[in-house]
């Protein structure tokens, strides 16, 4: 058992959130004592979130769960600035159009883990645009701007990096944190937010709005951070040879959301039953313990799980009788992911290396070339060897499609248009 005695920090401890916390004692004794308001903010930079935040997500699920208020803060203001953390180079300028539509995808999964209302304890949803947009560039420097160090921003990890590595950094994202900071001085000022949180890389972000409040407010507000992923071979969190593992479903199915997970590494499996489900300790204790064979039903139960938080438990049963019949079955499945391509294409014969990166079961011809050598490749179920084989209209199954196989477990029907 943790040491500590709010509800909140001893399950985010328990189940491997907790990272950084400034004012252990202090957080700990605002948690306990009653309701706390907290929050988490999301650029708006693409048209979903992806797997790689569901930690900061699954914190804000959490929070509300141990009876507190979390807000989720759409930044569609910072957006507009761009956060210097973690790269080399400028981040794309959106514009304010596909800022809308990026912040109207990414909302769509808050409203499936939190519950939102007028109680003390139901979620709010904010923008930082609401107030960033207003601001007046003087009376902002004058009264903000003075309580940031210079000395200090550019020791800070978000700027320090990236002038060491000589890489060009704008007058724009210098301000970022200034910024972030504001924010959370706003969000304090309107709702009475004394904690926010984010991933480990925002920590100097987070402390110059916990900084800003103690100068401005004179009220000791806190941070919170949760590790930043990745896999126990290293891989990121979230991201895949194809692509980004996206929550929506626009973006990405809930079957090829469900095989993400069922491919979990051995090593993972525990520390990602206890992050991204919500099934007891001891059940995934219990299911931490299997060997052999059982670690693949423990990686089933940790698919579908983390499928039905995103999508629901209908569609994450749907995704593993899906995969139970493709895989166990040797069925075609109609419920496999589908990619249409031109019938004109396959009528002129379509190359074996073009249909699986088309299909996103390789991210290159030399990765397919690869796969095929390694027996890896497969069409309608059956094995190929021949690198130059191209797929006609004549490979059609009596269900219309093409299946392509890597491996026992990603699959993909073609199906010509």
């Amino acid at each position: 058992m943790s040491e500590y005695k709010s509800e909140f920090l001893k399950v985010i401890s328990e189940r491997g959130f907790l990272h950084q916390m400034s004012d252990p004692e202090g957080l700990d004794k605002l948690c306990a004592e009653g309701p706390v308001t907290a929050y988490i903010g999301f650029d708006c930079t693409a048209p979903s979130l992806h797997a790689g935040s569901l930690v900061t997500i699954m914190m804000l699920y959490w929070f509300q769960q141990t009876g507190h208020r979390p807000i989720a803060l759409m930044g569609s203001g910072t957006t507009r600035v761009g956060d210097p953390t973690g790269k080399d180079e400028s981040r794309k300028i959106l514009s304010d159009e596909i800022i809308e539509e990026n912040k109207a995808g990414i909302r769509k999964i808050f409203e499936k883990l939190l519950t939102f209302g007028d109680g003390p304890t139901d979620a709010l949803m904010m923008d930082n645009a609401d107030w960033l947009m207003k601001l007046n560039y003087v009376d902002f420097l004058r009264e903000i701007g003075r309580h940031f160090s210079v000395n200090q921003m550019i020791q800070r990890d978000s700027v320090k990096l990236r002038l060491e590595r000589e890489q060009h950094l704008s007058f724009l994202e210098f301000n970022y944190m200034l910024l972030q900071g504001y924010d959370y001085l706003e969000i304090y000022q309107q709702t009475g937010c004394r904690l926010q949180m984010g991933g480990s890389d925002q920590w100097s972000n987070i402390l110059s709005g916990v900084d800003l409040i103690r100068r401005k407010a004179g009220v000791e507000a806190y941070a919170l951070t949760a590790p930043l992923l990745t896999t126990s071979s290293g891989a990121k969190m979230g991201k895949t040879a194809s692509g980004a593992v996206w929550l929506n479903a626009e973006q990405l199915s809930p079957y090829d959301y469900w095989q993400y997970w069922r491919n979990t590494e051995d090593a993972d499996v525990e520390r990602f039953l206890k992050l991204f489900t919500i099934l007891p300790l001891e059940e995934i204790k219990r299911l931490a313990a299997l060997e052999g064979a059982g670690i693949n039903d423990a990686k089933k139960v940790l698919a579908t799980e983390a499928t039905a938080m995103i999508h629901g438990r209908e569609a994450a049963e749907a995704a593993a009788e899906t995969a139970r019949q493709a895989f166990e079955e040797g069925a075609m499945a109609e419920g496999l992911p589908t990619i249409e391509v031109p019938k004109a294409d396959l009528e002129a014969g379509m190359g074996i290396l073009s249909a699986f990166v088309t299909a996103g079961l390789c991210g290159s011809n030399g990765d397919v070339r690869r796969n095929i050598k390694g027996g890896a490749v497969k069409i309608n179920d059956k094995g190929e060897q021949n690198e130059k084989r191209s797929l006609t209209l004549s490979d059609l199954t009596d269900d219309g499609v093409i299946k392509l196989s890597l491996g026992k477990k990603k699959h993909v029907l073609l199906k010509p248009v």
